[in-house]
This record gives structure tokens, C-alpha cells and sequence, in this order.
């Protein structure tokens, strides 16, 4: 079952506060460099368990961690508490980075201040469905290039994320996770509609992926 939130509506004020308002960015496609540091974890509902992850991505990959023992897939086994055991060595996450051929969309989102982003963050990142581990890993990975921004502009992507990056793990997960945030540095606010956020409640054979892209 899912709960569903306003976002942006139901946080408090600090995801409003403006000291101006500009529409520039608000809405449409926007061009992307790179998609960064996507990371990918496992948690079967036993140890030992086999399990292959395909991606087909819109794009040229320019990072994987490990590589890939098959096309386009990696084959691994999984224990209950997240480890990942690759051909003989193991790994928190499977990880990979590249540079997508298609575009991101900022018609709904989140205008926050640098320095009110890690608290932001801290609200959202439970609700989109990551658990304590991986949001301190997400916070060290992108807070620092974010808290010192006068605004970041922020859109957690959905369609065109899950359709340039298909991903495609077997045996089929219980409940699968994917949290990608598209955003940008902005001198001034922004004003937009906050967006729709489905919680999902965490059950069975979980797989989670986050990752993000700097788009300009």
C-alpha cells in the first residue's frame, strides 16, 4: 500500500520561503550532462540468493562498478542484510554513471535554499522511500555540492528517468524503488508546483536505486 502527499504543501515553511520569484527554469525539458553515481542495492529475502540486474540505458555508460558479467547485466547473490557478492568479491551496491540522451523535466519540484537543502532532503528522502543507511549516503554525496547554492532547484524524476534507464532485475522485486533527483544551482527563487509523491512501504524482496544529475 502507498501513501500519497502534496509534497512542498504538507513541509513547513522553509520549502516556501522566497526572497523573490522568477518563473526562468520552472517548467519544460532541460539539457543533462552526466547521470551520477546511480547506485543499486539488493535485499532478498534470503542469503544466497541469485539474482540478475539489466540495464538499458538511453545513453553512454561511462562508469560501472563492477562491470557488467553479462549484456548489459550483472549476475550476483544477495543476503538478507544487503550484501552484494559479485565473482567472489563483495559490494555494498552496484554502481553505475553516464551521459543520458534525453532530458529531464522540471514542471513540478522543489525551489530550496542552500542552506535549508540537507534539512529538505532529510524530510523527503524518507517519503520517497529510502532508509537511514541510504540517506546518509545520498546526503554525503550531494549535500556538499548543494548547501552553499543561494537556491537549488530540485525535481525527484519519474517517467523519463525510468524510461531512458530501464531496469530490469530477476527474480521480479517485491517492491522496487528508484529515486532520481534532477537539479540545478539558482541565484534566484523559483516558483513552482510542488509534486505528487507516492510513499512505498517496503516489503518482500526490496531493490533500491538513487541516484542524481547536475543538469547545468
Amino acid at each position: 500500500m502507498k501513501k500519497r502527499c502534496v509534497c512542498g504543501i504538507l513541509l513547513t515553511a522553509m520549502l516556501l520561503t522566497a526572497v523573490g520569484c522568477s518563473t526562468v527554469g520552472a517548467a519544460g525539458e532541460v539539457g543533462n550532462p552526466v547521470d551520477l553515481k546511480p547506485v543499486i542495492y539488493l535485499y532478498p529475502e534470503e542469503d544466497g540468493q541469485e539474482i540478475s540486474v539489466s540495464l538499458d540505458y538511453n545513453g553512454d555508460i561511462t562508469e560501472l562498478i563492477p562491470e557488467f558479467n553479462a549484456e548489459n547485466t550483472w549476475n550476483v547473490t544477495a543476503a538478507k542484510d544487503g550484501t552484494i557478492t559479485f565473482e567472489g568479491t563483495e559490494y555494498d551496491y552496484l554502481f553505475w554513471e553516464g551521459v543520458p540522451k534525453y532530458s529531464y523535466d522540471f514542471f513540478t519540484g522543489y525551489c530550496i535554499k542552500g542552506s535549508e537543502t540537507e534539512a529538505f532532503l532529510k524530510i523527503m528522502l524518507p517519503r520517497l522511500g529510502l532508509n537511514d543507511a541510504e540517506i546518509a549516503e545520498f546526503l554525503k554525496f550531494w549535500v556538499p555540492d548543494m548547501e552553499k547554492n543561494p537556491y537549488n532547484m530540485i525535481s525527484f524524476q519519474d517517467k523519463a528517468y525510468k524510461k531512458g534507464a530501464k531496469l530490469t532485475v530477476t527474480p521480479e522485486p517485491d517492491t522496487l524503488i528508484r529515486v532520481f533527483m534532477a537539479w540545478y544551482p539558482s541565484d534566484n527563487y523559483i516558483n513552482i508546483s510542488p509534486q505528487i509523491i507516492d510513499t512505498p512501504e517496503r516489503s518482500g524482496f526490496t531493490v533500491v536505486e538513487w541516484g542524481g544529475n547536475r543538469i547545468r
